[in-house]
């Protein structure tokens, strides 16, 4: 797992312009230092997704903001994208608020990946903010339950205060 960034000052901002105030455009933009990041790691990586949003909430916002991430870094770097290999199968809280323990509790058996298209590949999950780790812990192993044979995960930020990371 991977992150460009501390989630703090401009870039908190921009995250945020992307992610409540449609600025759409900042998805392209903020998947460029993802890119750079993934040519140095190497990784083996088959295809790309990104962490889902519940249904309700995808309809609230009317878009994920992580897909605006994974979707360009996937044509970059010349890479399957495939949004709709993993799904957020029950409504979650959001995590803003929640100690780490209830935040892995609260993601716990959210996700659910479809094994016609993950069985035996290696994935990236890529997310806009990774604090605690709980979400994608919980998407990488409804992958590997899935039969991925690798899952990376990769974010614009990270949290810089949790001690966690």
């Amino acid at each position: 797992m991977r992150s460009w960034a501390i989630f703090d000052g401009p870039l908190r901002k921009a995250i945020h312009q992307l992610k409540y105030k449609r600025d759409l455009a900042l998805g392209e933009i903020l998947a460029l230092p993802l890119g750079q990041i993934l040519q140095t790691e190497e990784w083996p990586i088959d295809l790309v997704l990104s962490v889902p949003l519940s249904q309700k909430r995808l309809a609230s916002r009317g878009y994920n903001q992580a897909n605006l991430l994974a979707r360009p870094l996937a044509l970059r770097l010349s890479l399957r994208y495939a949004p709709g290999a993993l799904k957020r199968v029950r409504e979650t809280a959001t995590q803003i608020g929640l100690s780490p323990p209830e935040r892995h509790r609260n993601v716990t058996n959210a996700f659910d990946a479809d094994l016609r298209i993950v069985s035996n590949s290696n994935v990236l999950v890529v997310d806009d903010v990774i604090t605690t780790g709980a979400t994608m812990q919980a998407c990488t192993q409804s992958l590997l339950d899935a039969g991925a044979k690798q899952v990376f995960a990769i974010s614009v930020a990270r949290a810089g205060n949790t001690g966690l990371l």
